[in-house]
């Protein structure tokens, strides 16, 4: 029978979290790419070539959003099939689904190029941040396909039982991403297009890797002759549709969050808004690396119709993420001012609009890892309607509400409130959903 001996263990919290914490450790690392850039570039060239960082994001996660949609549809797609114990099946699909993301790489990449200078025009941005913005862009799309190739070959290798690897790669990425930030900014003088091919090279670790693994027909996915289903795509593009949706109404949110800074406070608002970004985003990363550790779980459970399993994973997943969420909002509130600090310093009047607005934003903390686990269990259970509505609704719906009537309450301080708002709003959503679907899925009973 061809499993993994993970998926037949007990579902025990031992269990869970050594499936789950190399990919936690993963995402965290992984979130450090843009973060490192962040520091190198605040630090070395300036807030303004720092807030071009953030203003570039929405064409990144615009590039980004459809292999984002394959990779997490895919693997839920294919662990099913694993689960139901038709292996051939999957490893076709798995190689289908690789060769249609580097289709999509190099389309994303030629539309990247297109759509880019009209965006940053639109924007009445001054010459200095206009010039960072398409220096760092124009580098960072010369890396779409390795890009787009190490979203998918993260998930797999989760799904492989590689788990460690894909964390022995973001940790390389990373450090190659840092050490190449410091040669190309400090020491080549390449300013931030360095900080941009620093970053492209980081994440062409998992792609090479990943290149060679899924060749050995050792590995519990491998590559072979694909069968190009389009119920495949599709379904794996229903499944992963709220992922997509998740990174491109999150682009949106992020141009609404600029240009309501440029009118409120101006460009030191967008680099002010950015280290909150950072901040939000590594302590998310630790719900995110949990829920991609976890989705395989799910997912062979659900094929395997092991109903006791999941409702012992989906219930022990709950209190892990209740912890977390505690842990983090505690310590993001705490080292507000030392987290800071790092990116700008007290005398920069960036530091007081990023100081305060971090305490506000630090609220949301306590409602992000529910409703990411929420969509995630959906995904992971095929049902990427549900997954989707709760990722719209959250990323775009709720959000557009809150950033179109709080600045307007309360000025800068509700631009900070609208995320906290936004999420809790978003938990009740989560939670109508999760007890709606329990039955039909038999993951939790009262």
């Amino acid at each position: 029978m061809d499993t993994q001996t993970t998926y037949n263990k007990p579902v025990t919290l031992s269990n869970i979290l050594k499936f789950a914490i190399p990919t936690i450790a993963m995402s965290v690392f992984m979130s450090f790419y843009t973060m490192v850039d962040g520091l190198f570039v605040s630090n070395l060239i300036g807030t303004s070539a720092l807030s071009a960082i953030n203003l570039t994001a929405p064409v990144i996660q615009l590039v980004t959003a459809i292999s984002t949609m394959l990779a997490t549809g895919g693997s839920a797609v294919i662990m099913k099939k694993m689960g139901e114990h038709k292996s051939k099946e999957a490893k076709e699909d798995f190689t289908f689904l690789i060769l249609v993301n580097v289709a999509v790489g190099l389309a994303m990449c030629i539309l990247g190029y297109s759509v880019m200078g009209g965006i940053f025009d639109s924007m009445e941005l001054s010459a200095e941040v206009a010039k960072y913005c398409t220096a760092y862009l124009s580098r960072y799309l010369l890396f779409t396909i390795p890009i787009l190739l190490m979203n998918n070959f993260t998930l797999y290798m989760i799904a492989s039982e590689k788990a460690t690897l894909s964390l022995i790669c973001s940790v390389t990425g990373g450090v190659l991403n840092m050490a190449l930030d410091y040669i190309f900014i400090a020491v080549l003088d390449l300013g931030i297009s360095g900080a941009a091919i620093a970053t492209g090279l980081g994440y062409s670790v998992t792609a090479v890797v990943g290149l060679f693994v899924f060749s050995s027909k050792k590995s519990l996915l491998h590559f072979t002759k694909p069968a190009f289903r389009l119920k495949v795509l599709a379904n794996a593009a229903t499944n992963g549709c709220s992922e997509m949706a998740t990174a491109l109404v999150t682009g949106i949110i992020t141009m609404m969050f600029n240009w309501t800074m440029l009118r409120y406070v101006g460009e030191d608002g967008i680099a002010a808004v950015t280290i909150i970004m950072y901040v939000l985003m590594f302590a998310s990363s630790l719900y995110t690396g949990y829920s991609y550790g976890v989705a395989p779980m799910l997912s062979y459970y659900y094929g395997e119709k092991n109903h006791e399993k999941l409702k012992k994973l989906v219930s022990t997943s709950l209190k892990v993420i209740a912890v977390i969420s505690l842990g983090t909002a505690a310590a993001a509130f705490a080292a507000t001012k030392s987290l800071v600090s790092i990116f700008a310093r007290p005398d920069n009047p960036v530091y007081d609009l990023a100081v305060t607005g971090n305490r506000i934003c630090t609220l949301a903390l306590f409602f992000i890892g529910f409703n990411i686990f929420a969509s995630g269990m959906f995904t992971a259970l095929s049902n990427g309607i549900v997954s989707a509505i709760l990722a719209f609704s959250r990323s775009f719906v709720f959000m557009l509400i809150t950033m179109l009537a709080l600045p307007a309450l309360l000025g800068v301080n509700g631009i900070w409130l609208a995320t906290p708002v936004a999420e809790l709003m978003a938990l009740f959503l989560s939670i109508f959903m999760f007890l709606k679907y329990r039955k039909r899925y038999q993951y939790y009973q009262w």
